[in-house]
């Protein structure tokens, strides 16, 4: 229930920086499914036995809610660091290693121009991950969470030229959202009045 922020004075970047690019939020797309599917079977066969799982995240990975144009997926290696291990495998599928983020989970982002997906790669039991897929269920369940979410990633892409800028425009609603969805748990309580 904790949100760790990483080392401040860390350089996440691989090689540049942040990418500056259009931020669009388009409506949900019925075929990110599908490229997810073809994206995952890909990696499962550049990497066989050398990962714990794979699972559709972020906002594509929700029925009706907008999302930028980005597949967000998963990995979950048996160790983030063993870079040896996955990063030349996913290379020749086409994935760039840009961001190695030690101090946050030990993150790795590999990204991919043609489709365009992200891929977050995680150790096992990676709290970061264990929320990716708690937040994806809550909004598949919760059409209310759904809408208030999609309206503040609309207002969130307004100007912003990276998607680190807009990630920080939702930031608190996203925190409010699983703060709600800690409290349906049982696992957060409102102190006393």
């Amino acid at each position: 229930m904790t949100f760790a922020e990483g080392d401040p004075d860390e350089n996440p970047w691989v090689a540049g920086g942040p990418v500056v690019e259009t931020i669009a939020v388009l409506p949900h797309q019925p075929v990110w499914a599908e490229v997810y599917d073809r994206c995952a079977a890909a990696i499962r066969a550049a990497l066989p036995g050398g990962m714990v799982s794979i699972d559709h995240v972020g906002s594509t990975a929700v029925p009706g809610l907008a999302a930028k144009p980005v597949i967000d997926i998963d990995l979950i290696v048996p160790d983030p660091e063993a870079e040896a291990d996955y990063v030349p495998p996913l290379a020749g599928l086409g994935y760039r290693l840009t961001v190695r983020e030690r101090s946050w989970y030990g993150h790795r982002l590999l990204r991919l121009e043609r489709p365009r997906v992200n891929l977050h790669v995680f150790g096992p039991d990676c709290p970061e991950h264990s929320r990716h897929l708690m937040f994806r269920d809550w909004l598949r369940a919760r059409p209310d969470e759904r809408e208030r979410y999609g309206a503040i990633k609309a207002e969130a892409q307004v100007g912003a030229q990276t998607a680190m800028a807009y990630n920080r425009r939702k930031e608190a609603v996203v925190r409010e959202i699983y703060a709600r969805m800690f409290r349906d748990l049982g696992w957060l309580r409102d102190p006393p009045e």
